[in-house]
């Protein structure tokens, strides 16, 4: 099975485009909804989380609060690392497993949607680097609309996550997404048709 890492900044619309080759057939998961779930009450690793961090980490119903725990590590480097040494490894293993059911289930094709694609590990997993690439402008003004948060927030999102020229440099694909919406379904339209070229090719050449 052929899998592709769909990536790109804060707002660049990754999920929008993931829905968009689900639209047309295509496996994804997103390894957003993943690291939400290893933390989910029950789960190891959010008892992990209370040890390192504190119990005021959890809220009244027994969850995590991210947004408090997104300031604690925001500008610690120390912290956020032990962070990920809990939730990293356990994201890793259960997108494993995710993808390997796409390939039971008989999947052309897969994408794994991570915004951290190519700063972890995970660009180890995939075969190929499609990026959703808008300008910072863009991505502040939809980060803005969406999530009501001030501009200096946004711009230090921006500032943490990888360049955008590093990330347009590490793709094998590219989706410009800041035209419209025709726009957009006639790029996704072509990769997907590549995609299941080269799943055929794949599968043929393994065959062989």
């Amino acid at each position: 099975m052929l899998i592709v890492g769909l990536t790109g900044g804060i707002a660049s619309g990754k999920s929008t485009v993931a829905r968009r080759f689900g639209e047309l057939g295509a496996a994804w998961l997103d390894a957003d909804d993943i690291a939400r779930e290893i933390v989910a009450p029950g789960e190891p690793a959010l008892d992990e989380i209370r040890d390192q961090f504190g119990a005021g980490m959890i809220n009244a119903e027994g969850q995590l609060d991210r947004a408090r725990l997104r300031q604690c590590i925001f500008r610690d480097e120390k912290r956020r690392k032990v962070l990920e040494a809990i939730t990293h490894p356990r994201i890793r293993e259960r997108i494993v497993t995710r993808l390997e059911q796409f390939r039971q289930n008989g999947a052309d094709y897969a994408l794994l949607v991570s915004p951290l694609l190519l700063e972890t590990d995970q660009h180890r997993l995939v075969n190929r680097v499609l990026v959703v690439d808008v300008d910072e402008a863009l991505q502040l003004s939809r980060t803005l609309q969406r999530d009501g948060v001030d501009a200096e927030h946004v711009r230090s999102i921006i500032a943490a996550q990888l360049p955008r020229e590093t990330r347009l440099a590490e793709a094998d694909d590219i989706i410009d997404n800041r035209g419209n919406e025709q726009t957009l379904d006639e790029q996704v339209k072509r990769l997907d048709t590549l995609y299941r070229q080269l799943a055929h090719d794949l599968s043929t050449a393994s065959s062989e």
